[in-house]
């Protein structure tokens, strides 16, 4: 997708009268101020609502959502060109235990975003190029001089998703505490037949993002969690957000819950290491998802022509299915809808949605008129299988920017 063409000055226009519309009537303490999209004061608590206006409408949005959806808890923050719209939490935690803004969860692929942008960051230095072969880094991958690191990024690559592998979901299911190492899960994709050739399709696989990270370290010889922490987190001031090597949650944590395995169970330490690249492992608050939505999807720490790419990497059809890449794992193309380099672009909305283990959560940025979503939530008994945080951002941004629709995906 090639970024909306607004000039600064349509920018500037159309993101002061959206502020204007969300806080109308807002009494001035519910402001936070212009830090949204650029590091949050600390702590992040819940703002002040009006009795009525877009900040009450949003609210309403997510006890509807809760209810209809039976979520045990819903987290939200807005933002607007930096300025606070909303942040707020409905549901516990755990039971008697309210969530509240401040709780820390797991983001899953949001990360996988950084590790795109890290990759670009390395680009605009001269380090990398898009398409030099990941082989030379990582000499021991099977094909390694015809895959990119375009390829792994965009996940095009043609490895399949071990995480669709029977005996992997089987082993997830039996023991959710196991430690997975890289080269385990990385194992699991390589010794089955490609779904197609590197470049000449799309399909998401976990091994791809894998083995970006690995390749990350090789070329800067670097911990790829501080390699994130330098060319990501600290740039966009993300304070809350962190890797970890074990399985635990910083204080205060966000309890999950799911019936994965057939009954309804707490999830909360289960064992993330298979997610994504080891480094990459990250839990957040909802205040620095909002900011990373903005810093992420703005493209603000990438030049104009490595943020095209991000969003837009030429990326092989979003997936034609054939026998060995269905439907179900390839998504079928739309103009609307497309992966760019570690980033989902729906519609006009640059964004990622985790959900594994009873945590769902959607970081979304409309780069026209600057507005941040940021939603995550918990499961109760009876909550169906599904990205109940996607759900959510789309009725907000239908609420707040009604001719930009997040478009479903998958």
């Amino acid at each position: 997708m090639t970024p909306p063409r607004t000039t600064p000055r349509t920018r500037r226009a159309a993101a002061a009268a959206l502020v204007a519309l969300v806080t109308l009537g807002a009494p001035a303490a519910a402001a936070v101020g212009p830090a949204g999209d650029a590091g949050h004061r600390r702590p992040c608590v819940a703002s002040r609502l009006p009795d009525a206006g877009p900040a009450r409408d949003v609210l309403r949005i997510a006890e509807r959502a809760k209810a209809e959806m039976d979520l045990k808890s819903v987290i939200l923050r807005v933002t607007v060109d930096g300025r606070e719209v909303v942040t707020t939490a409905l549901g516990e935690s755990m039971t008697g235990v309210p969530a509240t803004p401040a709780l820390h969860f797991r983001n899953g692929n949001i990360a996988i975003s950084y590790m795109g942008t890290a990759l670009l960051r390395l680009v605009d230095r001269g380090t990398v190029r898009l398409d030099d072969p990941v082989g030379r880094w990582l000499p021991g991958l099977k094909d390694g001089d015809r895959i990119t690191l375009r390829m792994l990024a965009a996940s095009t690559t043609g490895l399949v998703d071990y995480v669709r592998l029977p005996a992997f979901q089987q082993a997830v299911s039996a023991d959710p505490f196991r430690q997975w190492p890289a080269e385990e899960v990385v194992r699991l994709s390589t010794s089955q037949e490609r779904w197609y050739e590197p470049g000449t399709d799309w399909s998401y696989s976990h091994a791809n993002f894998v083995l970006l990270g690995a390749a990350l370290e090789k070329i800067t010889g670097t911990r790829l969690d501080v390699l994130l922490q330098r060319e990501v987190l600290g740039p966009l001031r993300l304070r809350e957000t962190r890797n970890g090597f074990t399985p635990d949650i910083p204080e205060p944590a966000l309890h999950a819950f799911t019936s994965d395995r057939g009954t309804y169970e707490e999830s909360s330490f289960w064992n993330p290491s298979w997610t994504t690249a080891p480094g990459a492992v990250e839990t957040t608050d909802i205040c620095d998802l909002a900011s990373s939505a903005a810093g992420i999807g703005s493209g603000r720490l990438l030049s104009p022509a490595s943020y095209r790419e991000f969003l837009n990497p030429g990326t092989v059809g979003l997936g034609h299915a054939t026998a060995k890449c269905p439907a179900t794992v390839c998504l079928a193309q739309t103009e609307a809808t497309h992966y760019g380099l570690g980033v989902l672009v729906l519609g006009d909305w640059v964004s990622q949605h985790p959900l594994f283990f009873g945590y769902s959560a959607s970081q979304a940025y409309l780069p026209s008129e600057r507005l941040s979503i940021a939603v995550s939530t918990t499961n109760g008994p009876d909550a169906a299988a599904g990205h109940s945080a996607h759900l959510i951002a789309q009725r907000i941004a239908a609420a707040l920017a009604p001719a930009h629709p997040i478009p479903d995906f998958g």
